[in-house]
């Protein structure tokens, strides 16, 4: 066929380890025969960020607000072993925390469904998407070890120079404090992106915090959410059928356990993080999650929803054979290549993408899967393979449907 012309480029991020190694596999398999592909590139794996003093990260996400639609590799998050490791100059911030709080928005993940998959929680039928806030909370903190007896204050100076104060703790001995913070405009953009997201797909929309304990910081998401709800989508909700409820976390937790799925879960930026993995696990893997930073400019980022499988990295730099399933790296790809021919009036690109998803899940679905699915297909007898031969399934069935 033709390679499908773009006229915009994606910024595509690199990452670190096995993910950075599918992320080429990809490309090379699956995009580059079909797509005269224009990309901005910012290498963001762990060597070169800490070359860079990390602005690299900050030069891509000023060029997705630059053009509108990025796509990310799963990258390292350094701790003490990872800074020893690779010798770095410090302990990096996560380079999602950052690109999200230049971004603003909100994060929409989704499992990925196959019919030879069932969920382990016996009452979903339909999947359960988390919009997770994406600015602030522990990803933007302030820490500081406390090294011994002394009073720990909360201080706030005002623009005019007034000061307020609040004890935080009278240590006793050594400890730890955390600051943590948000803003009002900000949790104003993840209200609207979540009730439009709901509205546009006719989706019961739940939002769940910790306002009883919390009863300032959570409260105040509580309180701007339902505002907003009740000033612009009430009526929006109740025509589309649809409706919109608020109950502490643990509830939450607990309703969704029991629910048929088929709704949307609204939680703050932590909460989103650890929630998504459960849902998405609980759907059957990790690597099945769609993952889109949606900001309120109209920017769009797409990326795998989990990390960059290092265990599987060892084994490869060991020589050994590795089945790594690439489904949300892929699935990331084809997100940004869909918007970026949405918005770029390309339909070709768009139906191409659509195309590759749909090969994808067939493989799957047609018996040939990874080792992470085939240890929990409904299939009697899966096809195991390494992660290249399963790219390279994935595009003889991409090449029939074409051909077709």
């Amino acid at each position: 066929m033709t390679q499908i012309r773009m006229t915009t480029p994606l910024v595509e991020m690199d990452g670190d380890e096995m993910t950075r190694i599918i992320w080429a596999d990809i490309k090379n398999e699956l995009l580059l025969p079909y797509i005269d592909l224009k990309t901005e590139y910012y290498d963001l794996g762990l060597p070169y960020r800490d070359e860079t003093g990390d602005s690299v990260t900050i030069a891509a996400a000023e060029a997705i607000k630059k053009y509108g639609v990025g796509v990310k590799c799963a990258t390292i998050t350094p701790n003490a072993q990872r800074v020893e490791e690779y010798k770095l100059k410090k302990m990096w911030k996560s380079p999602n925390g950052t690109i999200r709080a230049i971004l603003d928005g909100t994060v929409f993940r989704a499992p990925l469904v196959v019919n030879c998959i069932k969920p382990s929680v016996r009452t979903w039928e339909a999947p359960i998407t988390i919009a997770r806030h994406a600015y602030g909370d522990i990803y933007r903190n302030t820490e500081y070890r406390v090294p011994g007896k002394g009073k720990a204050e909360l201080v706030f100076t005002s623009e005019n120079g007034k000061e307020w104060r609040e004890t935080i703790y009278d240590f006793e001995g050594a400890g730890v404090i955390q600051g943590i913070h948000n803003k009002d405009k900000s949790i104003a953009s993840f209200a609207h992106a979540c009730f439009n997201y709901a509205l546009d797909i006719k989706q019961d929309l739940w939002f769940s915090t910790k306002d009883t304990i919390s009863k300032i910081y959570d409260h105040t998401f509580k309180d701007i959410m339902q505002e907003i709800y009740d000033a612009e989508y009430a009526q929006k909700f109740s025509i589309a059928g649809i409706e919109y409820f608020y109950t502490l976390i643990d509830d939450a937790v607990a309703r969704v356990i029991r629910s048929r799925g088929g709704f949307i879960w609204a939680c703050k930026n932590y909460d989103g993080d650890v929630m998504s993995d459960m849902v998405a696990t609980a759907f059957g893997s990790l690597a099945m999650m769609t993952s889109v930073l949606v900001s309120p400019d109209g920017c769009f980022e797409y990326e795998a929803a989990h990390g960059t499988v290092t265990r599987h990295y060892y084994r490869h730099l060991k020589g050994e054979e590795t089945s790594t399933n690439c489904m949300a790296t892929l699935f990331a790809w084809t997100g940004a290549l869909k918007k970026r021919g949405q918005l770029d009036k390309i339909p070709e690109l768009v139906s191409f993408a659509d195309m590759l998803e749909a090969a994808s899940l067939a493989t799957i679905e047609e018996g040939c899967m990874t080792k992470d699915l085939a240890l929990i297909t409904e299939l009697t007898s899966p096809k195991v393979v390494n992660t290249r031969d399963f790219i390279i399934e994935i595009r003889k069935r991409l090449d029939q449907m074409l051909a077709q």
